[in-house]
C-alpha cells in the first residue's frame, strides 16, 4: 500500500474513532458562527499583514461575487502599540463590511516578531533573523514561545478581541498564535545556527509543544463561537531520535492530535504555502499531508503569495501568465484525496483578487466549491 494511501487509512479509522464517524458536522449544523456555511468555506481574500496595509485595508474586494470570505492578517504591534488601548477603527469597518456583503471573516494575527516592544519587557527573548515574509533576513528579537509572561499579555489582548468581535455572527474562525515567530505557523527560525541557539535558550519539545497545549486550551475558551485555525502544524526542532521525514510526518501527526483533543470539530487544519511552480528556496510540501484530513477536520490553504509580476508568477505557476499560475495552484489545492474530498477554503491574497483579468479564474475557484 503506497504511503499516502496508507495515511488516509489511518485518517479514516481516526474519523470511525472520534464522534463516531467524522469531526466534520452535518451540513446545516452551525459550529463555528450563526450564519451561512456550518464551517469555512469557498473561496477566501486575504488581505496581507504590515502597518500599511492594516491603515489602508481594502475592503471593496470583500463584494466580490466569487468570494464568500475574507482572512486579514494583522501585526500585533500595529493594533495595540500601547498595552491595554488597541485600534478598533479598520477591524470594526471590517466587520461591517463582512456583514453588510453576507461573508465570514478569518482573523490572523501575528505575535512573535511582530509583537509590541511594551509585551516583551521582563521577557525572556533572543535576537533571529527573520525567515521569510516582510523582513526576511533581518535580525530581531523573539520572545520565547514558552514564556509565561509574553503569553499572559498575548493572550489579554485576545481577549479584548474576542470581548468585541466574538458575538459577530460573521467571525467564523481565529489562528492560533503565540508560541510563534514570523507568521500563525508553527515554525522557528531553524537554521543550525539559530538551532544551537534555541538548545541554549532551553528549547524541548515537551516544552514547546506544552506552551501551544496552552494555546489550543486558551482559543477553545476564549472563541466559543469561532473555529480555530492551526496553520503548518508541525514540531519544527526535533528530540533525540531520527531526525527523517518519517519521523516529522509523525510529529505532525502528533500536534493534530493534541490540538483535536482540545478543539474537536472546531479545528481547521491549513498549509500558507500552496504553488504550483517552483521558488528559489522550497519548504517541503505539505500539500497532501493536508488533503489526506480533509473530509475528516476542516481543512484549507493558503497561497504562497499572489500571482502578480514575473518571478510571483514564475513560484505560482507559469511565468508571466498571473491568470494560468493562480488556476494551476488552485487545481493543485483543490484535487480531491482518495476519497473523493478536497479541502474546504482557498485563501487567495488580494492582489490577485482585484485585477479584472484575474475574475475568470476566481468564479472557477467558486465553482469548485459548489460540488
Amino acid at each position: 500500500m503506497c504511503t499516502s494511501r496508507l495515511r488516509y487509512a489511518v485518517r479514516v479509522l481516526l474519523g470511525i474513532c472520534v464522534l463516531a464517524g467524522s469531526l466534520l458536522p452535518a451540513r446545516g449544523e452551525a459550529v463555528c458562527a450563526a450564519t451561512g456555511e456550518p464551517v469555512p468555506h469557498g473561496v477566501v481574500v486575504l488581505l496581507p499583514s504590515g502597518e500599511q496595509n492594516y491603515r489602508a485595508m481594502n475592503l471593496a474586494v470583500v463584494k466580490n461575487p466569487s468570494v464568500s470570505g475574507v482572512a486579514v492578517q494583522i501585526n500585533w504591534r500595529d493594533i495595540e502599540p500601547v498595552q491595554g488601548t488597541p485600534d478598533w477603527s479598520q477591524l470594526d469597518a471590517l466587520f461591517a463590511a463582512a456583514k453588510l456583503s453576507k461573508k465570514w471573516v478569518h482573523l490572523i494575527m501575528f505575535p512573535g516578531f511582530f509583537s509590541p516592544p511594551w509585551a516583551l519587557e521582563g521577557v525572556q527573548t533572543d535576537q533571529f533573523e527573520i525567515q521569510y515574509g516582510p523582513g526576511k533576513g533581518t535580525a530581531a528579537r523573539l520572545p520565547m514561545p514558552w514564556d509565561r509572561v509574553y503569553l499572559d499579555r498575548w493572550f489579554a489582548f485576545m481577549r479584548l478581541l474576542s470581548a468585541r468581535y466574538g458575538g459577530a455572527a460573521a467571525f467564523r474562525m481565529i489562528a492560533a498564535a503565540g508560541p510563534t515567530s514570523v507568521s500563525v505557523e508553527m515554525t522557528l527560525p531553524n537554521s543550525p545556527p539559530a538551532h544551537r541557539r534555541w538548545l541554549a535558550d532551553g528549547y524541548t519539545p515537551t516544552r514547546y509543544l506544552g506552551a501551544w497545549d496552552n494555546a489550543f486550551r486558551f482559543y477553545a475558551t476564549a472563541f466559543p463561537n469561532q473555529c480555530i485555525s492551526l496553520s503548518a502544524p508541525a514540531l519544527p526542532i526535533l528530540g533525540p531520535g531520527p531526525k527523517n521525514r518519517a519521523a516529522r510526518v509523525r510529529a505532525k501527526e502528533q500536534v493534530i492530535d493534541q490540538a483535536m483533543r482540545v478543539l474537536g470539530n472546531r479545528l481547521a487544519i491549513q498549509s500558507s504555502d500552496l504553488h504550483a511552480g517552483r521558488a528559489n528556496v522550497e519548504a517541503p510540501d505539505n500539500t497532501e499531508f493536508i488533503k489526506s484530513y480533509s473530509g475528516h477536520i476542516i481543512t484549507g490553504f493558503e497561497m504562497r503569495s499572489g500571482s502578480q509580476g514575473e518571478a510571483a508568477s514564475r513560484v505560482m505557476g507559469a511565468e508571466g501568465n498571473p491568470p494560468l499560475a493562480l488556476r494551476r495552484s488552485i487545481d493543485k489545492g483543490m484535487a480531491p484525496n482518495p476519497a473523493g474530498r478536497h479541502v474546504n477554503y482557498l485563501e487567495i491574497y488580494v492582489a490577485d483578487v482585484v485585477p479584472v483579468e484575474m475574475q475568470p479564474v476566481l468564479s472557477y475557484a467558486a465553482s469548485l466549491f459548489q460540488h
